[in-house]
């Protein structure tokens, strides 16, 4: 299975936390760092030990399959120390996802203030992307289920959105198990290159009501 929504690696354009969650009265002096955890995963903030296995990941061409490229040891690196910054900046984010037992990272999951240049934007995704050798597990679904109900009951978010690569099954997948509504709407990813096979996106989405009504 490869889970690989694209704006994490392709795009420089981070929202402000207050335009993403469409509240412009939120200002916070102090920032709590949120950390999920659920029966087999730790959500958390990255570390210095992540840098490593997640360049393994990122330079998996199977990982990488509905990305553009696989990633160099300094993207890698630089994705990882962006995604840890904005945590530190916001709470909240995507996470490095260790697993509890082992403590091994397994990959990443989280929620992300997407590119201004999308058609939906402003909006918050929900994203994953897990090392191969974790596939099959149910781990994408689990950890992605903790981040909705950040988004929900801690962020009070109104809509999440998800989008990816229209074959890949293995994310659509995932986006309806945590119940997210395919819109029909397909759109071109601004940040995909014109000649990219990978431009052309489907978008899910879910409503706060309608998560409410399915943890209720």
């Amino acid at each position: 299975m490869v889970f690989a929504p694209a704006s994490l690696i392709l795009t420089n354009y981070f929202l402000p936390l207050n335009e993403a969650l469409g509240n412009k009265r939120i200002v916070r002096s102090m920032v709590r760092i949120i950390e999920p955890k659920t029966e087999r995963l730790q959500l958390r903030q990255w570390t210095s030990n992540d840098l490593e296995p997640f360049f393994a990941m990122s330079s998996d061409p199977q990982v990488m399959k509905f990305f553009p490229k696989t990633l160099n040891r300094n993207e890698s690196d630089a994705i990882a120390k962006k995604c840890e910054s904005l945590i530190a900046q916001n709470g909240w984010g995507v996470w490095a996802v260790e697993h509890i037992v082992s403590k091994e990272f397994i990959g990443i999951v989280g929620l992300f203030s997407s590119s201004s240049k999308l058609p939906f934007s402003p909006c918050v995704e929900i994203l994953w992307r897990l090392a191969r050798p974790q596939w099959g597990r149910g781990y994408a679904t689990e950890a992605a289920l903790a981040a909705l109900k950040v988004g929900f009951e801690e962020l009070e978010l109104q809509e999440i959105v998800s989008f990816a690569v229209q074959n890949n099954y293995s994310s659509l997948a995932v986006m309806e198990r945590i119940n997210m509504l395919n819109t029909g709407v397909t759109f071109e990813h601004p940040d995909v290159p014109d000649d990219s096979r990978f431009k052309e996106h489907c978008l899910f989405k879910i409503l706060r009501d309608s998560w409410a009504k399915n943890v209720a």
